[in-house]
């Protein structure tokens, strides 16, 4: 079983940044993909990254891509979403997830969830 708690959500004005983290715990997660969701009120959650078991790949949705930058730390078993220029439709619940393989695969769905952090971006 593998524990994943989300950090660094907030209130931001749009333009502004925010760094959400994800920590990981119950075993690493060192040899697994691992990604961002966002689920904003009233829609389904969608895909916003992925990062691979090593860090080399990184895979964005457009609606991601040259403003928000993934990263992770294996050595501690936590995975950052960096977001800069934010839009008020970012506003969303973001949930850190965990992939069974070591690499992203759009067909797959992620094995872990975290709870969510709340990112709400004013205009």
């Amino acid at each position: 079983q593998v524990q994943l708690v989300e950090s660094g959500g907030g209130l931001v004005q749009a333009g502004g940044s925010l760094r959400l983290s994800c920590a990981a715990s119950g075993r690493t997660v060192g040899d697994s993909a691992m990604g961002w969701f966002r689920q904003a009120p009233g829609k389904e959650r969608e895909f916003v990254a992925a990062i691979s078991w090593s860090g080399v790949n990184t895979y964005y949705a457009n609606s991601a891509k040259g403003r928000f930058t993934i990263s992770r730390d294996n050595a501690k078993n936590t995975v950052h979403l960096q977001m800069n220029s934010l839009k008020p439709e970012d506003t969303a619940i973001y949930y850190c997830a965990v992939y069974a393989d070591p690499f992203y695969n759009r067909r797959n769905n992620p094995t872990y969830w975290g709870q969510g952090t709340q990112v709400t971006v004013s205009s």
